[in-house]
């Protein structure tokens, strides 16, 4: 599907992530030119702000069967100032809802959070409670809801409202991260040393990953039961516990206020509506996602302490005020230190022939007025009028200068002048920046429509490499699977293992075959790493693998859980589970439903070469087998050992040859008791010698002591063949 993602922040990084590794192709709109918002995972990236008249030409351009705009999580919008943040929030998804329904395509996710909700609830909040908004963010989230269901019930818009219950997760370096009480919490205690609590603010937090892996669940629905989702882990924590939570992970000296006042309030969403449609487990409890938020920010703590902080002490604090103060002080002082030159230009003016005409005082006024405008103009007027006093007063009193008439008319000229050019330079700066405003308007749209252009440019050289990219693949896929034309079984699974991983990319691929009971036998590997989970293993306990793969179906490990593979596939002959592939050294952005188609394909491919090749030994069985038994004949056997010598050169798989010392007319007596010690992936044959050797595949030479000891207890002696087929 095409995913368009409308916002920015850490929810919507996660989101972006989950639809990649699940192979859908993913756009974004960050919100604004300017934000140096750079997504290397995402297909196509607009940098257009939500007010923007490009946007119904992206919605065009991208044609999204899913919608999703971020909401209160999206990181352009700064809520500090809420009463006008809340009317661009508004605007801007209008124009959204516009655009999208102009188009009228695929589904649109509008994220809301809990804040709709701020009483105080006995009971978990259901879907159908009234929402009690007390603040202008609040009241602008349920605004948005408010439009986004309009849009559903007048005009039948695929439409999905989806409510979050205090999400928390891992904060970004210095950036604006979800504004929870774990991160409110932990930054509090790196600032101050305390966390101040109330154990009475009852509460419930859900990780983010959860939460997204809840809204991709309700996104691929292909028709949900309801327009409105309510997404929360329903565990009940206070603050209290929280912040003990905080201070054991911290492992720091921090001191719990407990500030315990007032009736008890209780916040929790219900996910009941949520868990009855859809499969619903908590991954990450508080205990895992409060260790994770606490020690990341501990050991990261100088992202998230700021110069303002107590952490910085009294000195920088001081410091920093100062440079505040210097700097809105330093048009003032500018002013006085240039009024000093400007004095004494006046003073030896007085008694000049040529310029005791020139009034010094109004040019100084007029310049800081055309410079600064009508503020300076003021002040500077004030500190002229200072200065021809003080200098009146070398030949008169103070008396007489006030009687002066000509005195309060030169001072009305010095400040209307200054006024009225410090205003029309004030002006002028207005109507500079209102049209410098439309330019840079002007010229966003411009850049929208060359960046769309672009962006369509690069989509059509994309689409039509995949498009080349297919047709090579199919006879890609044909070159690589025509080396799996072997006769011999084994060999098709030693190659099947190469086979894979130049299809995946990937140099850690292992293939086990599947026993009678819960165990698989390591059969070849590619790598040490391939080969990490053993040579045997109890596969039917690797639960979250065998309940993807029993049911034909490609397990991709979403978690990066160590203890499995990256992805896995099963081989069946007639329902019978016959051979697991595990595949690791994937990169994430590849584990996707791309990939694993390949792997099913590989996996059809690999099977009905074996299929081929048991056919044609089938047909053969006669002149392969001695007299009915199970030992292989001379070039049938032969032809075994080379293969499985071939496979060790490169690395695919290790084998111990043993020679048994017994007489030839007991070769078939002896098979018959020998085959009930040996596995699956063993065999008896013959040579060109007419000895009687048994083949120990996936067995290295130093293993290979049990069996003769087992041997010997049965009475057959037995011992490690050296030689070579050119014997």
């Amino acid at each position: 599907m095409n995913i368009l993602i409308i916002g920015c922040g850490i929810l919507a990084n996660v989101i972006v992530d989950k639809f990649n590794k699940n192979g859908h192709r993913v756009y974004m709109v960050t919100g604004g030119r300017g934000k140096k918002i750079h997504n290397r995972k995402v297909f196509e990236q607009y940098d257009f702000s939500y007010d923007s008249s490009s946007l119904k030409d992206i919605f065009a351009t991208v044609r999204p069967d899913v919608t999703i705009f971020m909401g209160p999580y999206d990181e352009n919008f700064d809520w500090s100032d809420a009463r006008l943040e809340s009317v661009k929030y508004s605007a801007g998804l209008m124009n959204i809802l516009s655009s999208y329904f102009l188009l009228n395509r695929g589904r649109f996710v509008y994220l809301s959070s809990n804040e709709v909700f701020n009483n105080n609830y006995y009971d978990n909040i259901s879907e159908n409670e009234e929402v009690s908004p007390k603040s202008f963010k609040s009241m602008a989230i349920v605004q948005g809801e408010n439009m986004c269901s309009n849009y559903i019930h007048s005009s039948g818009m695929d439409g999905i409202i989806i409510r979050y219950d205090n999400l928390y997760a891992v904060p970004e370096k210095n950036k604006n991260n979800i504004d929870n009480k774990c991160f409110s919490m932990c930054l509090e205690a790196l600032k101050t040393g305390k966390i101040s609590a109330n154990e009475r603010v009852r509460f419930s937090m859900l990780y983010i990953n959860d939460a997204v892996e809840y809204t991709y669940n309700i996104i691929l629905s292909e028709k949900p039961n309801y327009h409105i989702y309510h997404l929360s882990s329903m565990e009940d924590i206070n603050e209290i516990q929280l912040a003990e939570l905080i201070k054991q992970n911290m492992g720091m000296d921090i001191d719990i206020i407990d500030n315990t006042v007032g009736n008890v309030f209780r916040n929790i969403l219900s996910a009941a509506r949520y868990a009855e449609e859809f499969p619903m487990k908590v991954f990450c409890h508080y205990d895992e996602g409060v260790r994770r938020v606490a020690d990341y920010m501990k050991r990261n703590s100088r992202y998230f302490i700021g110069v303002d902080d107590s952490g910085v002490g009294l000195g920088g604090r001081i410091w920093q005020k100062i440079k505040a103060i210097v700097y809105r002080l330093l048009p003032f002082i500018e002013n006085m230190i240039c009024f000093i030159p400007f004095f004494m230009l006046n003073n030896r003016a007085v008694g000049s022939e040529y310029f005791s005409k020139l009034d010094f005082y109004l040019l100084y006024v007029l310049l800081f007025a055309i410079v600064y405008g009508q503020s300076q103009a003021i002040f500077s007027a004030l500190l002229a009028v200072a200065g021809y006093c003080f200098r009146q007063m070398y030949t008169r009193s103070g008396f007489d200068v006030l009687l002066d008439y000509n005195t309060y008319v030169w001072i009305a000229q010095l400040f209307i002048l200054g006024m009225i050019i410090g205003y029309m330079r004030d002006q002028l700066k207005v109507i500079k920046k209102e049209d410098n405003e439309r330019i840079d308007y002007l010229n966003g749209q411009l850049e929208d429509i060359v960046d769309i252009n672009d962006s369509n440019v690069r989509m059509k050289h994309t689409f039509e490499n995949l498009i080349i990219n297919q047709q090579d693949s199919v006879g890609k896929i044909y070159d690589i699977t025509s080396k799996l034309d072997k006769y011999e079984p084994e060999e098709v699974l030693f190659y099947a293992a190469q086979v894979i991983g130049e299809l995946l990319e990937s140099k850690d691929v292992a293939i086990y075959t599947v026993t009678k009971y819960r165990y698989a036998r390591l059969f070849s590997s590619t790598s040490e790493k391939a080969r990490m989970l053993g040579n045997s293993i109890e596969y039917k306990e690797l639960t979250d693998m065998y309940n993807e793969i029993k049911d034909k179906r490609v397990y991709i490990n979403r978690n990066m859980d160590d203890k499995y593979p990256l992805m896995a596939s099963a081989i069946f002959s007639q329902e019978r589970m016959e051979f697991i592939i595990m595949v690791w050294g994937i990169s994430w952005e590849r584990m996707n439903l791309g990939q694993a188609n390949v792997l099913t394909i590989a996996g059809y491919l690999i099977q009905n070469a074996v299929v081929r090749a048991n056919r044609y030994l089938e047909a053969l069985d006669n002149e392969r087998h001695l007299d009915g038994s199970s030992i292989l004949q001379g070039e049938a056997f032969t032809s075994l050992v080379k293969a499985f010598f071939e496979a060790g050169e490169k690395g695919l798989t290790e084998c111990a040859i043993l020679r048994v010392n017994i007489p030839k007319e007991r070769y078939v007596e002896a098979s018959i008791e020998l085959s009930g010690k040996l596995r699956q992936s063993d065999y008896i044959g013959v040579m060109s010698d007419g000895r009687l050797y048994i083949l120990l595949g996936n067995t290295s030479k130093e293993n290979a002591s049990v069996l003769i000891e087992r041997l010997h207890g049965l009475g057959y002696e037995s011992r490690l063949w050296e030689g070579t087929l050119d014997e």
